[in-house]
């Protein structure tokens, strides 16, 4: 399953502009679970901490964000829970998690309700990218936390583009590489008259792009920034162009907590606010060579 389906999930309907309806103006309450374990439902923060620990859920195979490397799990997100981890005084533990069809399914297996077979909800899920349309449609779930703004970008070839580095248009006639059935690649295959599709090359991962953008085989790749700087060699730069048509290029990343423990939620919005005032998630960014844009919903 491809990682980022829950970011094209969320966004692809917005990638075209269109009339703007009132915030929640369509929103019908959804059912809340009732009656269910806490193995079902999560913890709530006094049993967090009087058991020593938090459990998050994390993307797998999602560098830089979360992914194992021999045998250690790591990656920004996982920096970012320890650092929660530390806050609440526990320790952290992760479960990487394949993405589902879409941002609701996996907060319905990961934070809600749990999966149907062989799993249970974390306390906390990680890298969940804010929407406040979205946020009224499941109830289920508290969206806090936000601690970095995400952009569409392109990397690129310096000797290919020594002066004037690539925007869309130029790829009607460049080869170009994306993570296949990314935002990315809908948006350039969107492209008015599909003028770019015949340079457009697609990969499994965004990762894989970016070898074949080193290796030569592309002039170009596009995505979000933090995976393009993540394959970032001395012969390639990236840059954030104009996108014309792109009507959501941007997006807030921050966490997600289960509705019933409001507790919790804050604690954990209270953490991140912090290490973001204090230079300590800028410094996890840093550490990973990534780029950090503080969310502008604070």
């Amino acid at each position: 399953m491809i990682k980022h389906l829950f970011v094209f999930s969320l966004l692809a309907a917005t990638l075209s502009a269109g009339t703007v309806s009132a915030r929640c103006e369509d929103h019908v309450p959804q059912p809340k679970p009732q009656n269910a374990s806490r193995d079902i439902v999560g913890a709530d923060l006094d049993t967090i901490v009087e058991r020593g620990y938090i459990e998050f859920a994390a993307y797998e195979d999602f560098a830089p964000w979360s992914f194992e490397k021999d045998g250690q799990i790591q990656g920004v997100d996982i920096d970012i829970g320890k650092l929660i981890a530390d806050d609440l005084g526990v320790e952290a533990r992760f479960n990487l998690v394949a993405a589902g069809e879409n941002l609701e399914a996996d907060l319905r297996n990961w934070i809600w309700k749990g999966p149907l077979i062989n799993g249970r909800v974390a306390n906390v899920m990680l890298h969940i990218p804010y929407d406040s349309e979205f946020a009224c449609r499941v109830e289920q779930v508290v969206f806090t936390g936000q601690y970095h703004d995400e952009e569409i970008a392109i990397a690129y070839r310096k000797d290919a583009y020594p002066d004037d580095p690539p925007v869309p248009a130029y790829f009607r006639f460049d080869t170009v590489a994306v993570e296949n059935d990314s935002i990315a690649d809908f948006y350039l295959s969107a492209f008015p008259g599909g003028q770019l599709a015949q340079n457009v090359r697609r990969f499994p991962t965004a990762g894989l792009a970016m070898e074949a953008l080193a290796a030569g085989e592309t002039m170009a790749s596009m995505g979000p920034r933090a995976q393009l700087e993540a394959g970032l060699t001395p012969e390639l730069d990236v840059h954030t162009p104009p996108l014309p048509g792109f009507a959501v290029s941007t997006w807030t990343s921050g966490v997600a907590v289960h509705f019933a423990y409001r507790g919790l939620s804050y604690a954990v919005d209270d953490a991140i606010y912090a290490a973001l005032q204090d230079g300590r998630i800028e410094q996890i960014f840093e550490t990973h060579g990534l780029t950090h844009s503080p969310p502008k919903l604070r």
